[in-house]
């Protein structure tokens, strides 16, 4: 009989120097360049290159989440969007809460409420106002949610391209729901003119750098949470699950209990993305559901490469940094480069750009 394998460390060394160099960079490097180099400085870093890295990290959040259900687990998730824009709206009402008189009816209601000339806030309101209940939604919702529809989902065992296209309909009929005004949630406009989070203006430079910290750090987080995740056992019978399910059961494993887990903690991490992403970014949406913003949380993964962990975060920024180029040099073209870029790695880099890396890399050793 074989021996288990050993359990691996954490981290290499070079990739706990690489780590240690990424922690330097959001918590000194950043905030340096940014708040104390001059603007008229070339290593001056502007409030648009703090935006844009911000949300990019958010990004990378959500991508590492799909690592750990897609990449790991085999299961093809296009409706993580939805757990996305969850977190991202339970932020949201906090953020429009924090408004208080300051908005343009000089009422203690939203203004969108006051404009649809509503009395007193929904139910679904009632704790919006508390900061630390804002924080236990963020995770309960999104992980609410994605705890009912798999419990459902993976007992009916829906697999492959059905649970793909199942998950696609749920964020589309979320997006139609958000969309409507009777709900509470702004409709098409959703949330935004965001003045305060925990009564400071948010604004300003050192809550922008702030919140960009936040997000890096939380980003550095959930790598090492993954990291030790897949090389548990935890991780190893998803591995299994992902390429062969029928002899996990037939090894007295029942696949359900571990696929509804990781289903979960994903939509969780997805969450806690988006609710870092509202207060960089200004605003949400139901347009934050739609299919294609959860079809693109694929895209990134791909790109940057499956069941790496490193690699779909490489792949948010990758896809993201070109998105932001394109769009204001080619604008109607967007669309089509994601398309293409999504069929030309699946066809030539099935391994994405940190599998392509690694295979450069032993072809030199060779």
């Amino acid at each position: 009989m074989n021996a288990i394998p050993a359990k691996g460390p954490l981290l290499t060394g070079k990739a706990w120097s690489a780590f240690i160099i990424a922690l330097i960079i959001v918590c000194a490097v950043a905030p340096l360049l940014n708040l104390w180099v001059p603007q008229g400085s070339v290593f001056h870093m502007s409030d648009y290159a703090v935006a844009l890295l911000g949300k990019s990290m958010c990004y990378a959040i959500a991508a590492l989440a799909m690592d750990l259900i897609w990449g790991y687990t085999g299961i093809l998730s296009l409706g993580h969007g939805v757990f996305f824009a969850l977190g991202g709206y339970v932020m949201g009402m906090y953020l429009m809460r924090q408004i208080g008189r300051d908005g343009n009816y000089k009422s203690d209601l939203p203004d969108f409420m006051v404009f649809l000339d509503w009395k007193t806030l929904p139910w679904h309101w009632t704790f919006s106002d508390s900061f630390i209940a804002t924080l236990l939604l963020i995770v309960l919702v999104p992980g609410v949610v994605a705890f009912v529809f798999g419990f459902f989902a993976f007992r009916s065992r829906i697999k492959g391209v059905y649970f793909s296209i199942i998950t696609q309909a749920m964020t589309f009929a979320a997006m139609l729901l958000f969309f409507r005004n009777e709900t509470g949630f702004g409709g098409n406009n959703g949330f935004t003119d965001f003045k305060r989070i925990l009564g400071m203006p948010v604004a300003t430079p050192s809550m922008r750098m702030f919140i960009f910290v936040l997000t890096g750090l939380t980003l550095l987080g959930f790598f090492l949470f993954a990291r030790w995740l897949v090389g548990s056992k935890f991780g190893r019978v998803l591995q299994a699950i992902r390429d062969a399910e029928t002899r996990v059961m037939f090894s007295g494993y029942n696949p359900i209990g571990y696929k509804l887990t990781i289903w979960t903690i994903s939509a969780i991490m997805c969450g806690i993305a988006g609710a870092l992403y509202v207060p960089q970014v200004g605003i949400i949406n139901p347009g934050e559901m739609s299919p294609a913003n959860s079809i693109e949380i694929a895209i990134w993964a791909a790109v940057g490469g499956r069941a790496t962990l490193i690699g779909p975060i490489v792949g948010a920024f990758i896809v993201n940094g070109a998105k932001s180029w394109l769009t204001v040099a080619y604008p109607e073209f967007w669309l089509y480069f994601l398309g293409l870029l999504f069929i030309g790695v699946t066809l030539f880099l099935p391994d994405g750009v940190v599998g392509l890396v690694n295979k450069l890399r032993k072809r030199d050793k060779t």
